[in-house]
């Protein structure tokens, strides 16, 4: 074999554009990563949508500015990889859309550098997760009932037991685009499970659950529900090291790591 002609036909001609995967026009089918991206950046411009609130998505971002209290309430999403300027342009803007008085975390699929000196402080590397469509376990713990949402209290229910199940005081979860499902335990509702479905795939969110449901299996049970809300499609999550195990039980398989960064008020 000759090194130097398999060397020249390989190299691309200069200036020729060789796809990353990121490009804007790029199918979100092209790999499960860019798909995991969109459906994120789907969800929060739907929520946004959904209670009236302030949302950009740029050709670099998607941000949501949700509410002025609560560590999850808003959320930013780098779109694609960028260096340490792109980065402080990114910042920037997000900064016209959340004023300085609202916190938000910026979760990103790629790389970042350090950007305690635009006044984040990063919070985790949170393992993203990925399950084939596949059935579930049938039946459910004896004493366990999932129940889905369906109505305005419900809709109350199902924030109050996410606030006090993380526990996260003052964030403004769910909105009409999430299915969510109420798991009860003996009549009690302790645990929440939430799902949104878009691009061919279910993200799970908001999986949360009170002290009371604890080792009942409530909690994997709203999980179930919100994985397999629509059956015959795959489903991804951003998981907590805690919860990771419980969701590798489940089938789930951890793709890689993201950054997280937290942007406290008042920065």
């Amino acid at each position: 074999m000759n090194d130097g002609r398999m060397s020249e036909s390989l190299a691309a001609d200069p200036g020729e554009h060789l796809t990353d995967g990121w490009e804007p026009d790029t199918p979100e089918s092209d790999t499960l990563v860019r798909a995991a991206v969109e459906i994120h950046a789907a969800w929060l411009a739907a929520t946004a949508e959904s209670k009236g609130r302030p949302w950009r998505r740029t050709g670099s971002w998607v941000g949501a500015y949700l509410g002025d209290h609560g560590e999850l309430t808003n959320m930013v999403m780098p779109l694609r990889p960028t260096d340490a300027d792109g980065f402080a342009e990114l910042l920037g803007e997000v900064g016209e859309l959340v004023p300085p008085t609202a916190p938000y975390v910026l979760l990103s699929a790629f790389p970042t550098p350090d950007l305690s000196s635009h006044g984040l402080v990063r919070v985790g590397h949170p393992p993203l997760m990925a399950r084939p469509a596949a059935p579930g376990p049938e039946g459910l713990p004896e004493g366990v009932e999932v129940r889905e949402v369906g109505s305005d209290d419900d809709f109350a229910l199902a924030r109050r037991i996410i606030v006090e199940g993380y526990p996260l005081p003052d964030t403004e979860p769910l909105a009409v685009t999430d299915r969510a499902f109420i798991g009860y335990a003996d009549g009690e509702p302790v645990a929440v499970g939430a799902a949104y479905e878009v691009h061919g795939m279910t993200l799970v969110v908001y999986v949360a659950a009170l002290p009371a449901a604890r080792g009942r299996g409530v909690g994997a049970a709203v999980t179930w529900a919100a994985t397999l809300c629509q059956p015959s499609k795959p489903a991804v999550l951003v998981a907590s090291d805690d919860g990771r195990p419980v969701y590798e039980r489940m089938g789930f398989v951890a793709i890689e790591r993201w950054t997280a960064w937290l942007r406290p008020p008042g920065q």
